[in-house]
């Protein structure tokens, strides 16, 4: 274990950065789903029928709106990297105060 996990307190910008990283493995599980959609597309009417009986059932819709979230979430936490790269809102409060604000923003 690591000695600074007893002296470390928890803040906004540690879960900014998990939700970042969980975000990014959402996104491509949401590619996956995009290239799916495709190749069923491709595939003819019978088999694009059957993706979107799947695609629009209750579980398929929860699936959908949770990769549109992650994407959102994760453009966010991008963009909040990109200001930090810039130099800009490196400051404990600043850098606290942005990503609560790109938290916000994605949801």
């Amino acid at each position: 274990m690591s000695p600074h996990l007893q002296i470390w307190r928890w803040h906004v910008t540690m879960l900014g950065s998990i939700l970042h990283r969980a975000t990014g493995v959402a996104s491509v599980a949401g590619a996956i789903a995009v290239t799916a959609w495709l190749v069923c597309l491709a595939l003819g009417p019978t088999t694009y029928d059957v993706f979107l009986t799947y695609a629009r059932s209750p579980l398929g819709l929860l699936v959908w709106f949770g990769l549109s979230l992650a994407g959102f979430v994760h453009l966010t936490g991008g963009l909040r990297h990109m200001i930090w790269d810039l130099g800009g809102a490196l400051q404990p409060k600043t850098a606290s105060t942005l990503t609560t604000w790109s938290l916000i923003a994605g949801v």
